[in-house]
Formats: C-alpha cells, sequence, structure tokens
C-alpha cells in the first residue's frame, strides 16, 4: 500500500509518498484553505501513484477531523470532506502528532514540538495520544506563552531556553516517559538538550504518516539501547 503524507504548516505543505526519497512543497499561509490544499497536492504529487493519504494538521484533531480551524491558515477546515475531495482514504492527525509518531523508538516517549507554540503527545508501543500540554497553566499564563514563538521573539533567546528546559522538567515529571523528543523548529536552537532528550527532526513528519497506516507495534517494543542509557542516566543524576 502506498501512502500520500502531507504535512500542513503556516508557511508550507510538504509532501512525500512511501518510498520516496524527496519530498515535495508549496507554499501556504493566512489564506490557504482546504480546497487550495486538494489542488496543490495535485499539482506536487504528480507521478505518484497512492492509495491513501496520511495529514498532519496544525490544529486540534479528534476523530480523525479538525475541531477547529488553524491560526496561520485559512478557514473551511472543520466542516470540509476530506475523503470524497481527495477521492481515497485518508487519516488526519495533529501535526505535533505525526511527527512524534514517525520520531518513536520504542517504550514510552515524551513528544514536545517547540514552534509557534507548543506540541506536544506520548507514543507507546500501543497508542498514540496526542495532548495539548501548552494550554496548561505556567506561571501567570500557560506553558505555551512562555515557550512558543512569541515569547522566544519578544524576551529573547536565553530566557526561552530558561522557560524550555523548566518545562521540560515539569511535564516529564509529571508524565514519567522513558525519553523525550524535543521536536519543533525552534528545537535547533538549543544546543544542549536537557537530561534524556532526544533532538527530534521535522522530516520524521513524513515517517508519522506512513505509520499512520501501520501502527508503531508492528516493528517497535523496546526503546533503543541509547535511549535507555539516557534515561537512566537522566534518573542517576536527580
Amino acid at each position: 500500500m502506498k501512502v500520500l503524507s502531507i504535512d500542513i504548516g503556516g508557511t508550507h505543505v510538504k509532501i512525500l509518498l512511501s518510498g520516496e526519497k524527496e519530498s515535495r512543497k508549496t507554499p501556504s499561509g493566512h489564506g490557504f484553505t482546504p480546497e487550495q490544499l486538494v489542488k496543490d497536492v495535485e499539482i506536487l504529487a504528480k507521478g505518484w501513484m497512492y492509495d491513501v493519504i496520511s495529514i498532519g494538521f496544525p490544529a486540534p484533531v479528534h476523530n480523525n477531523l479538525p475541531v477547529a480551524e488553524p491560526f496561520n491558515l485559512g478557514v473551511g477546515w472543520v466542516d470540509f470532506d476530506y475523503e470524497k475531495a481527495f477521492r481515497c482514504p485518508v487519516k488526519m492527525i495533529n501535526d505535533a502528532a505525526m511527527q512524534a509518531l514517525g520520531s518513536y523508538k520504542g517504550g514510552k516517549m515524551l513528544f514536545l514540538g517547540f514552534g509557534t507554540g507548543l506540541g506536544s503527545a506520548v507514543v507507546t508501543d500501543q497508542a498514540l495520544l496526542p495532548l495539548e500540554l501548552g494550554h496548561l497553566p505556567y506561571k501567570k499564563k500557560t506553558f505555551e506563552d512562555y515557550v512558543g514563538n512569541r515569547s522566544l521573539e519578544k524576551k529573547g533567546k536565553a530566557s526561552w531556553k530558561k522557560h524550555v528546559f523548566e518545562t521540560v522538567e515539569l511535564l516529564t515529571a509529571a508524565i514519567l516517559p522513558d525519553y523525550v523528543v524535543l521536536g519543533g523548529g525552534n528545537s535547533k536552537l538549543l544546543k544542549k538538550l536537557p537530561p534524556a532528550c532526544i533532538a527530534g527532526d521535522n522530516a520524521n513528519a513524513f515517517e508519522g504518516g506512513f505509520r499512520m497506516w501501520s501502527g508503531p507495534a508492528d516493528r517497535l517494543s523496546k526503546p533503543d539501547p541509547g535511549v535507555q542509557r539516557a534515561s537512566r542516566s537522566s534518573r542517576q543524576r536527580r
């Protein structure tokens, strides 16, 4: 089965077909609609044959459909019929959850995506749990208010980094994962990662899209030895 993985972002839409190595992309933006998505994907995917589609969407998703309009795109996403428009089966999850699934290396993993806001998810060998941890109370506001892009631009890298490390520590203590993957574009600003953390990669979102049609349990059940060592070392330092 050939899977077309679509990663929708605030500035670009990227696609990759399972079995291919080079992704393709097109601009998105504040006026970008689901109708435009379908037209652009049809052009981008020319020459690719696929059976099903996976979509990583930059807003909350429940039961395979958006439950809110995205902040950085146009409108009309909530009530759109994706399977009818694409003429094939479609699965949709939050974009952070899709990257989390693609980053999974076994065990119990917490994914934190630092970008415009704070994306989050937990993955085990049996389940993918998209979360909205960024909206939880933190200090005088929420986690997202302190580690999102607006805070980085307003208060600078040093303050942002301090809150990132504290956010990782607090959420790790609450969820008790085997390891934490830090993704999102802003995670690249961290030259040194918090304990028991692994650097993610936005390209992992495509792998997450492929895994949406098979599930992490098909291939992965135990953490990598390196992941286990990082986790043990972190706990010994506490």
